[in-house]
């Protein structure tokens, strides 16, 4: 689990609303990123990931069964 240049400037979660079955692992895993509303689905408060949340905010994507989280780079 490396911090490369990625987390080093913090990343952009999308949620796939849509997609989000309310399993609740993503939250579960990164709480500060990604919050359930009151239906279960995930939504975000906001949704630039601070560099010391990116290793676990892309395990919780990464743990999505539904795969309805991503994180990407934020464009300079």
């Amino acid at each position: 689990m490396n911090s490369g240049d990625g987390a080093s400037v913090g990343m952009r979660a999308v949620a796939d609303r849509g997609a989000c079955c309310g399993y609740g692992v993503c939250a579960e895993i990164c709480p500060e990123v990604f919050k359930l509303d009151e239906a279960g689905i995930v939504y975000l408060d906001d949704d630039i990931v601070a560099a010391d949340l990116v290793d676990r905010a892309r395990e919780a994507a990464e743990a999505c069964p539904q795969l309805a989280l991503t994180l990407e780079p934020i464009a300079s």
